[in-house]
């Protein structure tokens, strides 16, 4: 489990392709501290550690995640935003990430706002996923309040700190991102739905 704050930005070392599966290698500052099997959120997906070799790390990413995702997207040099799971004792600063990505979305505006930058992104809500003014959001892992929720487009606000330590600033009119909705909210949808078919 995740908190969708983002610790750094990892760099795509290499790429290499197994049948359906994705191999990707990055570097980042903990490498050192890694251990095989250990979870790490990728721009938002739990993948597990396999390799941990010098100042490198790789994961693999099955056909499924790469489907739901953007990592299919990656190319060596791709900036990527990286989590190591919570700590039980640890401060839940942003807000439940499972790292279960539930679709993306495609970056179709970006605003400065004197220091800030609101971005906007539209997804496609027929696959049941929804957002609420003030709610919860995870975009590329990263924990965000929503505004000017709408059924199919939503808005976050980035803060200078969250533009510089994420890959937000790497984004362009047309990014594909991550998004994971909020579980609170899918289990009150989904038992809602329940309720209204009887």
């Amino acid at each position: 489990m995740f908190s969708g704050i983002v610790e750094e930005i990892a760099v795509v070392k290499n790429l290499r392709k197994e049948k359906e599966n994705l191999h990707i290698t990055l570097t980042c500052s903990f490498v050192k501290d890694l251990s095989i099997d250990q979870s790490i959120s990728h721009n938002g997906v739990c993948l597990t550690v396999v390799e941990v070799n010098n100042d490198t790390y790789t994961v693999t990413a099955i056909q499924e995640t790469l489907d739901k995702s953007n990592l299919g997207r990656l190319e060596v040099g791709s900036k990527v935003n990286v989590e190591r799971s919570m700590k039980p004792d640890a401060f839940l600063d942003g807000h439940i990430v499972q790292g279960h990505v539930d679709q993306t979305a495609v970056c179709t505006k970006i605003e400065e706002a004197d220091g800030s930058w609101y971005y906007t992104f539209e997804y496609d809500p027929t696959k049941g996923n929804i957002t609420v003014e003030k709610g919860s959001v995870s975009v590329n892992g990263v924990s965000l309040t929503v505004v000017n929720s709408k059924d199919a487009s939503f808005q976050v606000a980035i803060i200078p700190f969250t533009y510089e330590i994420t890959n937000f600033h790497t984004f362009e009119v047309g990014t594909v991102v991550n998004l994971e909705f909020d579980i609170l909210g899918k289990y009150i949808q989904k038992i809602m739905a329940n309720y209204l078919k009887k």
